[in-house]
């Protein structure tokens, strides 16, 4: 099996750069690689505020068999235009990472459009072929694959609305058929009223607008968010973390799949049954979430970042809710909670540690059930999934102060 390696964020460049840390069949091991904008063959100069590496994907967009990264730099300036961004695929190989390719931007050229303030990859169109989409000046352009070493991509269709600016993108098949199927959380705004909404747009040779859910009202706007079948019906279902909700107590939304797209929808927060801790201002329930099946049931469960939990005397200590998913989707039956004073949890509790700013559940040693990866800014974990949930035997610390979480796995 090929080496999977895991990519994280890294501030050891002025502009930023990425750490890419290579699997092993028991999880990710110790070999590394460092890449930044001055690494040899990737486009562009190590500058101070470019934010390169801050924003990834990944997939195979050549389609040569390795896994590529995409990786924004949100704050690149270009020919005199302050902030217009820019994105740079960097190449998979035999050797890791290898030279970069400038994505051709398809916006109006402008400063301040922060080409790539999120990305997503999926099969957009169900050809076979990795498509990539890109968040840039409010809009979102989705670009056919494949994208070619010398820049070259299919088509670039446009998706935007009166009234709405894209924020963040979730990729994710929500029906039944090949296509991969695009969620857009975006700043809606009617008159002088301003909601957050996510949008719905069906996968297909032509993408197709859906429906619309409000996540959140007024100015905080959505969040992170992540497309997976918590109820087990066959349809993926979208979460969405709003974590300036109600004060910044934060909830999260769910919105259930069917064979037109997302339908119900439900609101989990830390005041639901079986849910550890109460809603309070500045906890930022659901700032992070992601999927993964943790007991190896069939459902996908949900982990919920807090990372402004007070837990005892400790501000900001920071926390992780996994709730289970089953037959009536995502609830608090069964729910868990970590923070660092919890039985077994590495690391001391300490104020401002914001301890769950970013998880991910992925079954990174290939037993069949997701582990618990937490970052906060003293240090990573990774606690392992079992039969029976997330369990802190075996826990491990990752990485260093500030690591980054992985956004997507190289295949």
């Amino acid at each position: 099996m090929r080496d999977r390696p895991y990519a994280t964020a890294s501030y050891e460049s002025d502009g930023g750069g990425i750490r890419v840390t290579f699997g092993t069949a028991t999880g990710p091991g110790t070999r590394t690689q460092y890449i930044d904008q001055s690494s040899a063959g990737v486009p562009g100069a190590d500058e101070a505020d470019d934010m390169f590496g801050e924003i990834r994907a990944a997939a195979d967009l050549d389609g040569d068999g390795y896994g590529d990264l995409v990786v924004a730099a949100r704050g690149e300036d270009v020919s005199g235009r302050e902030d217009q961004g820019a994105v740079t695929v960097l190449w998979g190989s035999a050797k890791g990472l290898k030279g970069g390719t400038t994505l051709p931007d398809k916006a109006p050229k402008q400063s301040y459009g922060y080409m790539g303030d999120d990305l997503a990859t999926g099969d957009f169109n169900g050809d076979g072929k990795q498509d990539l989409a890109v968040v840039n000046a409010g809009k979102t352009y989705v670009y056919r694959g494949p994208i070619t070493r010398s820049g070259t991509t299919g088509s670039v269709t446009t998706l935007d609305r009166t009234g709405f600016d894209s924020v963040h993108l979730i990729a994710g098949k929500v029906d039944r058929d090949s296509r991969t199927d695009l969620v857009i959380i975006g700043d809606a705004f009617s008159g002088s009223r301003q909601t957050a909404d996510a949008w719905f747009v069906k996968g297909g040779k032509t993408l197709t607008p859906g429906r619309s859910l409000q996540v959140n009202s007024g100015t905080e706007g959505g969040g992170d968010g992540v497309i997976a079948d918590f109820d087990k019906d066959g349809y993926g279902d979208v979460a969405v973390g709003t974590p300036g909700w109600s004060g910044y107590k934060g909830r999260v939304t769910l919105w259930y799949g069917t064979s037109t797209g997302p339908s119900t929808s439900a609101r989990i927060t830390q005041s639901t049954s079986g849910v550890a801790g109460t809603p309070e201002h500045d906890d930022s329930f659901g700032a992070s979430v992601s999927a993964g099946d943790v007991n190896g049931d069939g459902y996908q469960d949900l982990a919920v970042g807090v990372y402004g939990e007070k837990v005892g005397d400790a501000e900001y200590a920071g926390g992780v809710h996994v709730l289970r998913g089953g037959a009536s989707g995502v609830t608090g039956k069964n729910s868990q909670w970590f923070a660092r004073n919890s039985p077994g949890v590495p690391g001391a509790l300490t104020s401002d540690e914001s301890f769950g700013s970013a998880v991910r559940l992925r079954d990174t040693d290939g037993n069949g059930h997701a582990d618990l990866w937490v970052e906060g800014m003293y240090g990573g974990l990774r606690l392992p999934g079992t039969a029976s949930g997330i369990t802190t035997a075996g826990a491990a610390k990752v990485g260093t102060p500030g690591f980054g979480l992985v956004d997507g796995f190289l295949q």
